[in-house]
């Protein structure tokens, strides 16, 4: 009878290399951090102006944190991660942009050094996430509201805002102004619904920031075309706003069409009058005395012939308004009930 010796099992050791772990955490935590110095000294109203150059040789002399990250090229995922951070900042709250960065950075070496004494990194974001939690309490606890029908509270909290950037000698003339703006747009059921995409800011080269003024309306760059003779100034001005052509049709391909016959030229010629002359007739029936067309790449929007019916029409015609600003003309001059109604 054979006997089966038992082999006692023994536990292999096994060695695991974190370093390359450890490595790729400490770089992203540097990378941050590095983002959160460049911003530091900008910081407050004496805060320094950085000088940035662009690829296109444009150079930006600003201290606004969003600003400044987003003009950088960053390679770091971590880094650009930062500046998502200050940009998001920036369509929540308009402010605070530099102070996020610093403040993220500030966190990201305190949890490197908790990292360092042994703490597992799971653990230390858990702590950041209750550390966040209870400093939204203590915000919320200490902080005044403020009400849409306080227009002063309102002027001082964006003179604070003001304070600390390029402008800020000017802030007791950009701040009510800023405020006026946000409030002619403001719904006042759902003041969190504001769009700033409602609020247009329009440079003119000359002028001071003394001259800047706010226009309850909307302020058009090109001028009224005067090719036929049209009106330039209307009063009690009925605005329509189209996207189509007010020419003769084209064909779908390019091609020559000959034409020998002077009477078929005629009739061609005859037929594009009545096509131009019966849209401009719809146009003029739907009562608008003032008309916006939106430029076209495809085919002239006007031509000679549809101008001078619209100038016996006594139509001012605006042409060439960009496809960018159609939605935002329509919702600043024309009313709720008469939005992309249909002409006769």
């Amino acid at each position: 009878m054979a006997a089966v010796a038992a082999t006692p099992f023994r536990k292999t050791e096994t060695y695991t290399d974190t370093k390359r772990r450890d490595d790729v955490r400490g770089a992203n935590i540097a990378a941050s951090c590095a983002v959160a110095d460049l911003v530091r000294t900008s910081l407050g109203p004496r805060g320094l102006d950085k000088m940035i150059s662009s690829g296109n040789n444009e150079v930006t002399i600003t201290n606004d944190g969003a600003t400044i990250v987003s003009l950088m090229a960053f390679l770091q995922p971590a880094a650009r991660m930062l500046a998502d951070v200050s940009r998001s900042q920036d369509a929540a709250a308009g402010d605070g942009t530099t102070s996020v960065v610093v403040l993220a950075g500030s966190l990201l070496r305190r949890a490197e050094c908790l990292i360092a004494a042994g703490a597992h990194p799971t653990a230390v974001a858990d702590s950041l996430h209750r550390l966040a939690a209870r400093a939204v309490e203590v915000l919320q606890g200490m902080a005044i509201p403020v009400e849409l029908s306080d227009r002063d509270s309102l002027v001082k909290s964006a003179s604070t805002a003001l304070n600390s950037k390029v402008v800020s000698q000017y802030s007791s003339l950009l701040a009510p102004l800023a405020v006026d703006a946000a409030l002619s747009v403001v719904d006042p059921a759902h003041p969190e619904l504001l769009d700033l995409r409602d609020i247009r800011i329009i440079k003119k080269l000359g002028g001071t920031v003394d001259d800047t003024e706010l226009v309850r309306g909307l302020i058009f760059d090109k001028k009224a075309s005067h090719a036929a003779g049209g009106p330039s100034r209307i009063e009690n001005a009925k605005i329509a706003v189209i996207q189509f052509q007010v020419s003769p049709p084209k064909t779908d391909i390019e091609q020559s069409v000959i034409v020998s016959d002077y009477a078929q030229m005629d009739r061609i010629l005859r037929e594009e009058r009545n096509y131009v002359l019966g849209m401009v007739k719809k146009i003029k029936a739907s009562g608008c005395n003032v008309l916006l067309i939106q430029k076209s790449i495809l085919r002239d929007a006007v031509t000679d012939l549809s101008l001078h019916y619209l100038a016996k029409a006594k139509i001012l015609v605006v042409k060439d308004v960009e496809r960018d600003e159609v939605e935002f003309v329509t919702k600043t001059q024309l009313p709720a009930d008469r939005q992309h109604r249909p002409f006769p």
